[in-house]
């Protein structure tokens, strides 16, 4: 009887490390991502803007990471610098021509272990109707029950680096950087009907 006992226990708890280890989808949050690209401005200055997050999904795989993908779609109505004849100039078919072109995607093909929270997440990143591969060095902030909503949560940091005439955004190169830094920080839940299946 007590060796049943043991197999049942032991089958329970074999269930419940099948469950953990599968891919968890969450939804991230516009309230608490910003993805912001900075410049040097004819070498004087580095004006920094947000691209808000519209929508996304990442699925993040803890046991097998290269089973992990993220997708997001950043509309270009979101897009802040706190100087507004900025933001509607780089809205500007010289820029991102917002009208033509009204938003930046972002969709991995590839998520790689880097040891330590790291990740190396390669994807094809598009922006002003020009589709490039990038490569985003990211860190796992946190993983577990978010302390206010109890919700599964995850938050990431990420980093890349680009050249915007790749994607046929080449006005006042050099004078304005053709390089341009890229900072994420984006955290997201497990939606209430997505846990409760």
């Amino acid at each position: 009887m007590r060796a049943l006992k043991y197999l049942a226990l032991a089958g329970l708890l074999g269930a419940a490390a099948s469950v953990q280890a599968a891919p968890v989808t969450y939804k991230l949050d516009p309230t608490h991502t910003m993805v912001l690209f900075s410049w040097s401005h004819f070498g004087f200055s580095n004006p920094t803007a947000n691209l808000g997050l519209g929508e996304g999904t990442l699925v993040f795989d803890e046991k097998d990471p290269a089973k992990s993908s993220v997708e997001v779609t950043l509309p270009l109505a979101n897009l802040d610098t706190h100087v507004t004849k900025l933001d509607e100039h780089l809205k500007k078919p010289d820029f991102f021509d917002a009208d033509k072109f009204p938003v930046v995607t972002f969709k991995s093909t590839q998520v790689q272990a880097l040891g330590g929270r790291r990740y190396k997440v390669v994807g094809n990143l598009t922006v002003h109707g020009v589709t490039r591969p990038v490569t985003l060095n990211a860190t796992l902030n946190k993983v577990g029950p978010h302390p206010m909503s109890k919700a599964q949560s995850i938050g990431f940091d990420a980093t890349a680096m680009l050249k915007r005439t790749d994607f046929g955004m080449g006005a006042y190169v050099p004078n304005v950087s053709d390089h341009i830094d890229i900072r994420i920080t984006t955290e997201g839940s497990v939606e209430k009907d997505a846990a409760a299946n």
